[in-house]
């Protein structure tokens, strides 16, 4: 059985920033500087925003706050 965090997931091609948060995981922010939306990669929560600026505030909240990690059991 192998344990890993998906702490390094393929990066999307509209990435603005990745963050990771308590344990690895990732946290992307993704879309453009008018319309963007985070996702995590660690519990699979993902929340639009109307700016940049506002969608990465919330995302270094919940980057700072997240301790799950997707594991692949096998």
């Amino acid at each position: 059985m192998k344990l890993s965090p998906n702490t390094a997931p393929g990066e999307p091609g509209d990435l603005l920033i990745r963050m990771h948060n308590m344990v690895g995981a990732a946290v992307d922010v993704t879309g453009n500087l008018t319309q963007a939306r985070w996702s995590c990669h660690g519990c699979g929560d993902t929340d639009y925003g109307v700016s940049l600026h506002l969608t990465r505030d919330s995302a270094n909240w919940h980057a700072t706050s997240c301790r799950a990690a997707y594991h692949c059991l096998r």
